[in-house]
């Protein structure tokens, strides 16, 4: 009888231990589960965030990109003045400058217009060319330039800007301000980016006085 009691005794005090193992191991379980939970909540809004750092920074190299071909276009167009075909000039440097290196980058318009010193269009002095059709540059040389745009609006030609520092009447008092600016699309690069559009299109402008003939 009393080794019955005692074998029960243990039974039990078994039975209880083991009870006590699964209450402590069971906590564990639930934070883990938690944990799984969280993070699957938070993996959507990690993922977000990577695409738009990645995003963010194929559109900031756009836009160097293209505001150092205005830069380029402008001191171009500030250098021929007043010279039949600098437009041309212009025009193909931008070409240069965008087209080949940066992928992303869709030309949509290119402006050459006379500007203030902040930098503001005056009037409706202003060539404007889409880049669409093509446009052929004949020079006193021979030689031709043909760029892929097309004028549309001829509000300031060449032979309209005062590139004589003395003034060429009338409210070209000294030597004209040139700005060129331009017009284009980033596209989209990443799958994400892409549900909200095709893209997103930006403005660079530049401006630089024409270099005056003595």
């Amino acid at each position: 009888m009393v080794l019955t009691k005692r074998s029960g005794g243990r039974s039990a005090s078994r039975r209880g231990h083991r009870r006590a193992k699964l209450h402590s191991v069971s906590p564990r379980r639930e934070e883990q589960g938690q944990a799984l939970v969280e993070f699957a909540l938070l993996l959507p809004l990690l993922l977000l965030l990577v695409l738009g750092i990645i995003e963010f920074s194929f559109v900031w190299n756009s836009r160097n990109t293209v505001l150092f071909a205005s830069r380029d276009a402008s001191m171009l167009a500030a250098e021929g003045g007043s010279l039949q075909g600098t437009d041309c000039v212009v025009l193909s440097r931008i070409e240069s400058d965008i087209v080949s290196p940066a992928a992303a980058v869709k030309l949509q318009q290119v402006q050459i217009y006379w500007s203030d010193r902040n930098g503001d269009q005056i009037g409706a002095n202003v060539n404007v060319y889409d880049r669409a059709g093509s446009t052929t540059c004949d020079y006193g040389d021979g030689t031709t330039i043909t760029v892929p745009y097309s004028l549309t609006s001829a509000g300031y030609p060449e032979s309209a800007r005062c590139d004589v520092l003395a003034g060429c009447g009338g409210s070209h008092t000294s030597v004209d301000t040139i700005g060129v600016r331009v017009t284009y699309q980033h596209r989209w690069l990443t799958s994400f980016a892409r549900m909200t559009g095709t893209g997103v299109t930006f403005t660079e402008s530049t401006i630089n006085r024409a270099e005056p003939q003595l």
